[in-house]
């Protein structure tokens, strides 16, 4: 049993040392608490010009002849010696946005698009590469808002769609001059829904009463642990169907190409099928597209990086600990001679 005591030493010791930490950094919180938020993040930019030629400078190292590298390396300095004699090359701002429920990633792409319209003219380009199924309704139209000053800037917006943009992710990609998806990406579902389970009758069983008290007719419509009566379901329903009727128009407004009752079933489709349905404007993946506007434009990948607060970077921290400290133990006990 002697490794299990030495197991029980280790775990004491790493368990006091969190908990060391723990109240160290929450003294230096309850210390700096009331002086305020410091607000957020850095904007980080890199050249995506510059990763494409890496990429196709190592794959030319490890192929080509010695003599051949060379004329090709002659090659590209004369492209580039004319290439800044001819006009200043029109700039693509590359944006990315993965979504959650939430639409958490709205609290970056706020910031990068501010940015951008700093700088970004009717001769420019957004791109942004967008993943997302959806979510809440307020969240995706606050994400949609943000794209929309983009087009009231009169800079020319294109969404690229390699997997999904549906529900509230569609709601975003319609704001789009034109939208690429990949053969097999997700879009539409055009649609609001909202389920909720209901315990009343198990609560009444074992004789449970919960009562619901409101001041405003609807301010309850339906409820978990409540009696929900026909009344309320019918004003909840009436409530989605308002909602989508604000989707529908919305998605009319940037696309009207498309038949909106034809499209605002609910229903998705595969890029190809959606393209047939003017949900898209193009089959083309974003690796593509970039890609071929490499050649022509300047490509400037913009994230917004926001900071951690202190409890965030405490949890990452101790977690990497634990992570470290479990497995240091795990070594130690397989380490012992189990069989003597």
């Amino acid at each position: 049993m002697e490794f299990l005591a030495d197991y029980a030493s280790f775990l004491a010791k790493t368990v006091t040392l969190v908990l060391a930490i723990v109240v160290v950094l929450i003294v230096v919180a309850s210390s700096r608490r009331g002086r305020g938020k410091s607000s957020g993040g850095n904007l980080q930019v890199h050249k995506l010009n510059d990763f494409y030629k890496a990429m196709r400078e190592r794959l030319e190292q490890s192929v080509l002849e010695k003599d051949q590298l060379k004329a090709q390396r002659k090659r590209e300095a004369k492209a580039a010696k004319q290439a800044k004699k001819s006009e200043t090359p029109s700039r693509v701002f590359v944006l990315d946005f993965d979504g959650d429920l939430k639409a958490s990633a709205v609290e970056s792409l706020r910031h990068e698009i501010t940015a951008l319209l700093t700088l970004a003219t009717p001769q420019d380009e957004v791109v942004l590469r967008l993943e997302s199924g959806g979510g809440m309704v307020h969240s995706y139209g606050l994400a949609a808002s943000q794209l929309v000053r983009i087009r009231d800037a009169g800079v020319p917006l294109t969404v690229c769609v390699d997997k999904v943009a549906a529900s509230g992710g569609y709601m975003m990609a319609c704001i789009g001059d034109r939208i690429l998806t990949a053969p097999f990406a997700i879009l539409g579902s055009i649609g609001v829904v909202a389920q909720l389970p209901n315990l009343h009758r198990l609560l009444k069983k074992h004789d449970v009463d919960f009562e619901v008290l409101t001041a405003g007719e609807y301010k309850r419509t339906l409820t978990v642990f409540g009696e929900n009566t026909e009344k309320g379901r019918e004003k909840f329903q009436e409530d989605l169907q308002t909602t989508h009727d604000l989707f529908k128009n919305f998605v009319a407004r940037y696309r009207q190409q498309v038949s909106i009752d034809d499209v605002a079933t609910g229903e998705v489709w595969l890029g190809t099928a959606a393209l047939g349905k003017h949900l898209a404007d193009e089959i083309k993946t974003s690796d593509q597209y970039l890609a071929e506007r490499a050649h022509e434009a300047e490509l400037f990948h913009l994230h917004y990086a926001q900071k951690k607060s202190l409890p965030e970077r405490f949890g990452m921290a101790a977690s990497a600990l634990i992570e470290h400290g479990v497995a240091k133990g795990w070594k130690q006990i397989n380490e012992q001679k189990f069989w003597r």
